[in-house]
């Protein structure tokens, strides 16, 4: 997993409450269990029309927001199924940072698990950044996971809360494997052990 420890770029404004994970990524898409390709479908409904022609008008298909890296929601981000491709496609699209004031539960953890960073935020401070947003290409935001703070195009600093066990993980780029893969050797030593005292099994 890719670590999370400093990010600056382009933030794209979705005033939109309760985008549930449908939205994020749509059924027909959730075949693969690849983590890669999902990008191109992310708000696929909203990004494209019936005949695949994107919407020129969607925030994601805004010459401005193309590269977006950080995206500023609404409440109640993620909601609906507990589809892990809504994380990978997210991902897959560059975003590394959802700010919110609110996530549904499930996909605010998938979050931490595939390296994104999704921070909550009171509803003014979200829709101040939002404003700023709003501006296109010189919107851009740092989200500082060490110290904790996003940075606005203003200069206005924002700090919030994390965990400090998912702060870490990210910061170090270990996802549930990776996590177990630091226990190798002991995990090796235990095998090794078991095997010996009871050699039956």
């Amino acid at each position: 997993m890719q670590t999370f420890t400093t990010l600056t770029g382009i933030a794209a404004p979705l005033p939109m409450i309760n985008v549930d994970t449908d939205m994020i990524i749509p059924k027909q898409f959730l075949k693969t269990i690849k983590r890669t390709g999902l990008g191109r479908n992310l708000f696929d409904e909203m990004r494209y029309d019936a005949n695949g022609v994107e919407k020129p008008d969607f925030v994601l298909n805004r010459p401005a927001y193309r590269g977006a890296q950080v995206l500023i929601a609404g409440a109640n981000f993620g909601c609906g199924s507990s589809r892990e491709h809504a994380p990978w496609a997210i991902l897959d699209f560059g975003i590394r940072c959802i700010i919110a004031p609110g996530f549904a539960d499930i996909f605010y953890n998938n979050c931490f698990k595939n390296g994104i960073l999704p921070v909550k935020l009171p509803q003014e401070q979200v829709d101040r950044l939002m404003a700023a947003a709003e501006r296109g290409a010189g919107a851009t935001v740092t989200v500082d996971l060490e110290h904790q703070e996003i940075r606005g195009p203003d200069g206005e600093r924002v700090s919030f809360d994390v965990d400090p066990f998912r702060k870490r993980c990210l910061m170090e780029g270990l996802d549930d494997i990776g996590l177990t893969l630091r226990k190798d050797a002991a995990i090796r030593a235990f095998e090794q052990r078991h095997a010996h005292e009871h050699p039956w099994l």
